[in-house]
């Protein structure tokens, strides 16, 4: 144990997603070492993320909020009147968007679901933004969509329970192809490897 504040922001590191004790311990006496501007640019970025960052109240990717208090932002690609309205592809999170984007293969709008089936975690469809995604199908004429959860067991889990319920709907439900390595995440492809499973997309059966 340390002194007061210093415990205290080892157990707030310690909190961070793929951060254990050990790594919350130097990062916090990293922390120490710095400047006290180093420290306040850091604090003043944090902040500034919060106070004018929000989720898109469409797609629910990352949105830069007009003004403060304004939760009703749209994103910059829902924003974006030159994209396919009828084509909507699903991602477990907005960092997938990127590594889509970096493929300059897909030119219509996404859906965010901000996570994955995964009942070990305690996460279960409540828990993602599935109705939202249902309630845009019908309301924004969507044609198809494409299914590009990671191709890992939460992925795959997620991609059929989505197929099953878009299935009577009548919407073409497609799963992005081979060319992603099992038990991969999509941050991590090249934009060869993710180009090409998104071209050869197929068809899921619900």
């Amino acid at each position: 144990m340390y002194a007061g504040p210093v415990q205290g922001l080892i157990d707030e590191l310690g909190r961070l997603p793929g951060v254990g004790p050990k790594s919350a311990q130097r990062i916090a006496f990293h922390l120490l070492k710095l400047s006290k501007e180093d420290a306040q640019r850091l604090s003043a970025a944090i902040n500034e993320v919060k106070e004018r960052v929000s989720f898109c109240r469409r797609c629910f990717n990352v949105a830069e909020v007009a003004a403060e208090g304004d939760g009703d932002a749209l994103c910059e690609l829902c924003g974006d009147a030159r994209r396919d309205a009828t084509v909507v592809c699903v991602v477990e999170e907005p960092r997938d968007i990127v590594a889509v984007e970096k493929t300059q293969e897909f030119s219509g709008r996404y859906h965010v679901l901000q996570g994955a089936i995964n009942p070990i975690e305690g996460v279960g469809p409540d828990q993602l933004r599935v109705r939202e995604l249902l309630s845009r199908i019908e309301g924004e004429g969507i044609t198809e969509v494409i299914l590009c959860t990671n191709p890992n067991i939460e992925g795959e889990a997620t991609a059929m329970y989505l197929a099953r319920l878009l299935s009577p709907l009548g919407v073409k439900t497609t799963r992005i192809a081979s060319g992603l390595p099992v038990g991969g995440d999509l941050e991590y492809a090249d934009e060869l490897t993710l180009g090409r499973a998104l071209s050869g997309r197929r068809e899921v059966e619900g």
